[in-house]
C-alpha cells in the first residue's frame, strides 16, 4: 500500500504492514482488553455508515468530548471517513468555553465520554438549534449510547462510505482544534490532513519506537500533541495502551511496561518528587547512597566527563537508578515531554538514570512539533532540540520564533484578522515565543513574547525562565512571577505542602493541620524566603524577587487558574489574588 495521504488511511496502512491483534488495549473491569487493527477498521466503517444514516454531511462539525479510550480513536477515524470535521474538546473546560466553541463551530452532533460530561453539554442542546444529537460512550440514563447509533449502519451500504473517502484530498480540512486561550476567547485552529501527516512523518525518525513497542497514552487525545502521536504509533505499528486515569498512572505503567509515553513537565516533576520522597524514607547507608546517586546525576553531561565520573555513574545506575527504571516498568526507551518548559536539572537526572526525557517544542498551529531532542540527532539540556527535517525556523529581530512548514495551520476558523496577524504574507507563522538557535542546531525557548513584562523602572522581566529555576526547589510546588508596571518583581508561591509538612515534622516545628495555618507559620515563611534568596542569585539585581505571598491551595484547571494544557492563566490569577498582590506592593510607611 502506498504511504497514507489522509489521516484515515493510517489504520489501513497499519493493517497491511503490521496486522496487530493488540493495536489498541484498554482496561475494562480490571482486565486489559485488546482491539485488533482489523476490528478497529471494521467498527470505524460501521460508525461511518451510521453517521451517514444520521444525516451527517461532508463539512459538518462533530464534537468529541471524552477522556482517552478506544472509542475516541474510532470516532476520530469514522468522522473523517465521511468528510465531516472532528472538533475534539477538553472534558474539563468551563461552561462558557463549551458554549463559545459549540456556537462558533456550529456543532451538529456531539459524542461524550460519560455522565459528568453529558450533564455539562446537554443544556446546550436547548439553547443551540443546530446541535441535533448527543451520544455517550458510557451507558448513561440521559443520552443514547454509541451502540444505538451503530444500529443505523444497516441502512447504509459500505460503498457510500467509500464514495465519501475517495473525494477527500491531502490538502482538505481534517479537524478544528480550539486553543485553550490563556488570553481571550479560544480560537479554532484549522488543520488539514497534510498538516498533521507531514508532522507525523517529520517525527518518526525522532521517536525511539517501532512495531514491537507498547506506548502508554494518558495525556488528552484532544490535545494535538498526543493525537499526532496516536497517528504516529499507528503508522509505525506500535501498540497503544490507554491509562485508566492520572491517579492510576503508576500502576498502569508497571502493568503495561511501556517502551514510550508522553508527559508534561508538571507530571515529570510529580514523579520525581515521589521518587525523592521514597529516598527520604530510607535510613543509614541506603539513604546516603540514594542521595549520593542523585548528586552524581545532577552533574551528568552527555559527553566530556572524566573516567572517574563514569565509574561513579556506573555504580549509581547499578545500585539506585535500576530501581527507578523498574518503577517505570523497566522498558522505557524515552519519555517525550512538551507543552511547557522542563527544568534542565530534571532532564539531566533522568538521562543519567537511563530514562531519557526528550523535550520538544510546538504549538497547535504547527500540528504541533517544530523541534525535539533526539537520541540519534542530538540532545542538549535546556533546549527543545534540533528542528524537524521539514520545518524551517527564523528568529525575528525582536527574538520571536517564526516557523514555515507544511505543518503550519490553514488558519483560524471564521477569524481572518487573527489569521493575518499570525501568518505573514511570506508564509511565516509568528509563534509568540522568544528564542534563539544554539550552535546553529538546537532551538532554545527563552519566554513567551506576551508574558515578558516591564517593571515601572523600565526593566524587562522574563517570568517563565525565572519560574522554571525556582521550581527546582523542593519547597516550591508552583510559582508565578509578577510585577508588570510595578517597582520590582514579586511572586505568588504555592508551597510543596507534603514536603513542607515532612520537613516541619523532622524539625519538630508545629505548622497546623490546614494549608491556611501552614502558610501563616513564621518558620515556613522564613524557610521559603531562604529558598527564594538562594535562587535569586541566578538573576540580575533588577530581576530578583523582592517579596512573595504564599497561596493556600494548588492552582488547577478546575479552579480556573490553569489552561487544560497546564499553563498559567495569568490574568485570572492576578484577579483572583488581587488582595495579595496589593499587599505585596502596598506602600511602606
Amino acid at each position: 500500500m502506498e504511504e497514507p495521504k489522509r489521516l484515515f488511511d493510517i489504520p489501513y496502512y497499519q493493517l497491511q504492514k503490521y496486522p496487530k491483534s493488540d493495536a489498541f488495549t484498554m482496561k475494562i473491569d480490571g482486565k486489559w482488553i485488546p482491539t485488533s487493527i482489523q476490528d478497529f477498521i471494521d467498527r470505524s466503517r460501521r460508525i461511518s455508515r451510521a453517521l451517514i444514516a444520521l444525516g451527517v454531511q461532508a463539512g459538518d462539525r462533530v464534537a468529541l468530548v471524552s477522556p482517552n479510550r478506544v472509542e475516541w480513536n474510532l470516532l476520530d477515524i469514522a468522522i473523517q471517513q465521511v468528510g465531516a470535521i472532528n472538533v475534539p474538546i477538553y472534558p474539563n473546560i468551563s461552561t462558557a468555553d463549551y458554549k463559545f466553541i459549540f456556537s462558533n463551530a456550529e456543532i451538529k452532533v456531539c459524542f461524550v465520554g460519560n455522565q459528568e460530561i453529558a450533564d455539562k453539554i446537554n443544556p446546550l442542546q436547548e439553547e443551540l438549534g443546530f446541535l441535533k444529537h448527543i451520544y455517550s460512550f458510557d451507558l448513561i440514563s440521559s443520552n443514547p449510547n454509541l451502540s444505538e447509533l451503530e444500529k443505523l449502519a444497516d441502512s447504509v451500504a459500505d460503498e457510500e462510505v467509500q464514495k465519501r473517502m475517495d473525494v477527500i484530498e491531502y490538502e482538505d480540512l481534517a479537524t478544528m482544534i480550539y486553543t485553550s486561550g490563556t488570553t481571550g476567547q479560544p480560537k479554532g485552529v484549522m488543520l488539514s490532513h497534510r498538516n498533521i501527516l507531514s508532522n507525523v512523518e517529520g517525527c518518526i525518525p525522532r521517536i525511539p519506537a517501532d512495531a514491537d513497542c507498547r506506548a502508554l497514552t494518558f495525556l488528552p487525545a484532544c490535545h494535538v500533541y498526543e493525537r499526532m502521536l496516536h497517528y504516529l504509533y499507528m503508522y509505525i505499528g506500535a501498540s497503544i495502551y490507554y491509562a485508566e486515569s492520572l491517579d492510576t498512572i503508576g500502576d498502569n505503567i508497571r502493568e503495561v511496561q511501556p517502551h514510550i509515553f508522553t508527559a508534561v513537565p508538571r507530571l515529570i516533576e510529580k514523579v520525581y518528587d515521589k521518587i525523592i520522597a521514597k529516598g527520604e524514607e530510607l535510613t543509614g547507608i541506603k539513604r546516603k547512597l540514594f542521595f549520593w546517586a542523585v548528586e552524581v546525576a545532577e552533574e551528568f553531561e552527555l559527553e566530556g566527563k572524566s573516567f572517574w565520573y563514569s565509574i561513579k555513574l556506573w555504580l549509581a545506575r547499578k545500585l539506585i537508578f535500576k530501581k527507578w527504571q523498574e518503577a517505570l516498568g523497566g522498558n522505557v526507551h524515552a519519555i517525550a515531554s512538551g507543552s511547557a518548559a522542563l527544568q534542565p536539572r530534571l532532564a539531566r537526572i533522568f538521562h543519567a538514570a537511563q530514562i531519557p526525557i526528550l523535550e520538544g517544542y510546538g504549538l497547535t498551529e504547527t500540528s504541533p512539533v517544530v523541534s525535539v531532542n533526539c537520541l540519534q540527532r542530538g540532545v542538549m539540556f535546556g533546549t527543545v532540540g534540533p528542528l524537524l527535517h521539514n520545518v524551517e525556523v527564523k528568529i525575528a529581530d525582536d527574538g520571536e520564533i517564526l516557523v514555515k512548514a507544511p505543518s503550519v495551520m490553514m488558519g483560524y476558523y471564521k477569524n481572518e484578522e487573527k489569521t493575518r496577524e499570525a501568518i505573514d504574507p511570506d508564509g511565516w507563522f509568528h509563534t509568540g515565543d522568544i528564542g534563539e538557535m544554539v550552535n546553529n542546531k538546537f532551538l532554545k525557548i527563552t519566554d513567551r513574547k506576551k508574558e515578558i513584562f516591564k517593571t515601572s523602572g523600565g526593566k524587562y522581566i522574563a517570568p517563565q525562565v525565572m519560574e522554571n529555576k525556582f521550581k527546582a526547589s523542593r519547597f516550591i510546588e508552583q510559582i508565578m512571577v509578577i510585577g508588570e508596571n510595578r517597582k520590582h518583581p514579586a511572586a505568588l508561591v504555592v508551597p510543596s505542602y507534603d514536603f513542607v509538612r515532612e520537613w516541619a515534622r523532622r524539625k519538630n516545628i508545629q505548622v497546623g493541620a490546614t494549608n491556611e495555618e501552614l502558610i501563616q507559620s513564621p518558620e515556613v515563611i522564613e524557610r521559603i524566603d531562604k529558598e527564594i534568596a538562594l535562587f535569586n542569585t541566578d538573576f540580575g539585581r533588577f530581576e530578583q524577587i523582592k517579596k512573595f505571598e504564599l497561596l493556600p491551595m494548588e492552582m488547577t484547571v478546575e479552579t480556573g487558574e490553569l489552561t487544560p494544557t497546564l499553563k498559567f492563566k495569568r490574568k485570572a490569577i492576578l484577579e483572583k489574588y488581587a488582595h495579595l498582590v496589593d499587599k505585596i506592593y502596598a506602600e511602606q510607611h
